[in-house]
């Protein structure tokens, strides 16, 4: 695309890019600045959780240690799991979405860009929020999935379950509008000639994982809510001895949580699938078996929610059917397994680091899920259940399956990002560090949990055989955090002294290579043209967008315009008139924290005022603008 129009791309440049100012960083709607803030958010608070569980590591490290109270101990392992799992994982992939799926489908922007930007700002109210009771000594304290009847007022009866409830109902605020725009997004938006059929298998496993979290968030909510009307309102919904029961809870929560392992694994699984074929030189063997598979493991995912609740008292009939579908759910994922395998074999592997963490993955993944099919029968489930057998195989299947991919996506696409590469040498030393640790804390939690240790126990007695597995594992944990130190030594490296990277370092096949590095505020000069899954290998096409932009065809450089697609075909449908930067999000985002600051210390005035200032902030938001109605008039 070098042979550019200079007249268009000026236009484009006037009409994308954000002024300057406090005013701008608080107001951009720019997916790529979302994206980045999502990134580094979300990083933030996986350090913040990786040194809750270091300090949780070295109380576990030798027989009756006092560093911490089991009240401590308590909060820190469960803002640890909820961080990872709410605050993390998720949030970490939607940055990398939020970033790239405009890109490698030829959008300009997400779909709902004032949307996109709102979920940010409730993404990072509610994890403060989450954190805010820490320093009191009331942050959530009854484990990540935060069971009845423990988590009722008459157990802990501070305000430690309250944070966890409101904020979890804060957060889906959040999640569920990013998931609604990525689906509009990927669905209306892609380049003309991209069908349905020559998406990237990122942007499949984001576009599955989005309706995976429209139908699973409400389970979470709806548990959350109901348990905040019976400890703030006198309800009784998980009491049994007023009708209610506790197992509700276990159902609602887990209708929700085992999904959201796959909301959690599929998008690191369209990292994978997107670095494999980039490093074997050729395209993904199975194509359309590994997208069939990314969406058929969705669909299952939302079938074996029992198997977490084998030792409850179900009927066996039930455990008969949910160990079936558990044991099911291993065919899509292996069918991606071995598709990834046979490209390398048949490609021409190029042991750069994003490929190592891809392999590390694998060899990680493969574990996790061996154990996985174990928890599959029911005899065995019940034998180890609350063991630490169980946090291995939840760290294989969740650390290893998505932590190593996401990592391999630093490395592979922070050169699009920043425009400066990575130091190989030190991505290739964090790898093995971070491989090594990790199996050294991580593997002997499965001898542990079979010579019978509990999960969730803050301390130990001596003479129980769990000694030595638990100071093995606290070593693998400092190795595994001196490996991700590498990291942001490496990251920190790059962004003053890393050689520039330019378009395309590594010789991708998707459309965001195709463009600068960084990208421009405006992403494309032209809007793409694709007749292939691997539209950045067609360079024909690539030339012919080069000529299309000298000849200003679909540069669109009349305003903030993106061009709409049809669903399946990708035929051209409409250009749509992009919002700009706005406030709005930002004071909705505010006031919403206000209304649910009011709910949790129990003061109705402040709520009442937080959801009065949440109603003008949203009328504010539709306000039409001069600017929009003058352009509406030229049109």
């Amino acid at each position: 695309m070098a042979a550019i129009a200079e007249q268009p791309v000026e236009r484009l440049e006037s009409s994308w890019e954000e002024p300057g100012g406090l005013v701008t960083w608080l107001a951009t709607v720019d997916h790529k600045r979302i994206g980045v803030r999502y990134l580094v958010t979300a990083f933030a608070f996986f350090v913040v959780a990786g040194v809750e569980a270091l300090v949780l590591r070295v109380q576990l490290a030798v027989p009756r240690n006092g560093l911490v109270g089991p009240a401590l101990y308590d909060q820190l392992f469960t803002l640890h799991g909820v961080t990872m799992i709410f605050l993390f994982a998720t949030p970490m992939l939607a940055g990398f979405g939020n970033f790239f799926v405009p890109l490698m489908i030829g959008a300009r922007d997400m779909a709902f860009p004032r949307l996109n930007a709102f979920s940010y700002w409730i993404f990072l109210a509610s994890g403060l929020f989450i954190y805010a009771g820490l320093p009191f000594s009331a942050a959530p304290n009854d484990g990540w999935f935060n069971y009845v009847p423990l988590a009722s007022a008459e157990y802990t009866p501070g305000l430690n379950i309250d944070f966890y409830g409101f904020g979890l109902l804060f957060l889906a605020v959040s999640t569920t509008a990013g998931a609604v725009n990525f689906i509009v997004t990927i669905l209306k938006l892609r380049a003309p000639g991209m069908s349905i059929n020559r998406m990237p298998l990122f942007v499949w496993a984001v576009l599955t994982t989005s309706f995976a979290l429209v139908f699973a968030l409400p389970s979470l909510s709806t548990a959350n809510l109901l348990l905040e009307l019976e400890r703030k309102h006198g309800f009784h919904f998980f009491d049994a001895g007023a009708g209610g029961d506790a197992l509700l809870w276990q159902h609602l929560f887990w209708i929700f949580g085992h999904p959201d392992v796959y909301i959690i694994f599929l998008p690191a699984v369209g990292i994978v699938s997107t670095i494999v074929p980039v490093f074997s030189r050729r395209p993904i063997v199975g194509y359309t078996a590994v997208a069939l598979s990314t969406v058929l493991t969705g669909i299952l995912g939302f079938g074996v929610w029992v198997h977490h609740m084998f030792a409850v008292g179900l009927p066996q009939i039930s455990m008969g059917f949910f160990a079936a579908a558990s044991l099911l759910i291993a065919i899509p994922s292996g069918v991606q397994v071995f598709a990834w395998i046979a490209t390398l074999l048949r490609g021409r592997p190029v042991l750069q680091t994003p490929l190592l963490f891809v392999l590390g993955f694998v060899v990680v993944f493969v574990v996790g899920g061996l154990t996985g099919v174990m928890f599959a029968s029911v005899p065995f489930d019940q034998q180890i259940t609350d063991s630490y057998f169980v946090v291995a195989h939840f760290h294989y299947v969740l650390f290893g399956g998505a932590v190593f991919p996401i990592f391999a996506a630093l490395h592979f696409w922070l050169p699009k990002i920043t425009g400066r590469l990575l130091s190989e040498r030190l991505g290739k030393a964090s790898f093995w560090l971070m491989f090594a640790g990790f199996n050294l804390a991580f593997f002997p939690m499965h001898v542990s949990g079979l010579l019978g240790m509990p999960r969730r126990v803050y301390t130990y007695p001596a003479g129980l055989g769990w000694d030595a597995a638990n100071l093995l594992s606290t070593v693998g944990a400092f190795a595994l955090a001196l490996g991700i130190l590498l990291v942001v030594v490496n990251v920190a490296w790059s962004r003053k002294r890393g050689p520039w990277a330019g378009a395309d370092p590594w010789g991708g096949d998707s459309l965001e290579w195709a463009i600068p590095s960084p990208p421009r505020p405006y992403n494309f000069p032209v809007v793409p043209l694709v007749r292939s899954a691997h539209p950045n290998w067609d360079r024909a096409d690539r030339e012919e967008d080069a000529r299309r932009a000298g000849q200003a065809e679909l540069v669109l450089a009349e305003g903030h315009q993106t061009l709409a697609t049809t669903v399946l075909d990708g035929e051209a449908d409409d250009v749509l008139h992009m919002p700009e930067e706005s406030l709005w999000p930002f004071v909705l985002a505010l006031t919403l924290s206000v209304l649910f600051a009011g709910l949790l210390l129990d003061l109705p005035l402040v709520a009442t005022a937080g959801g009065v200032m949440a109603l003008g902030a949203l009328a504010g938001w539709h306000l039409p603008r001069a600017e929009d109605e003058d352009e509406d008039e030229a049109w």
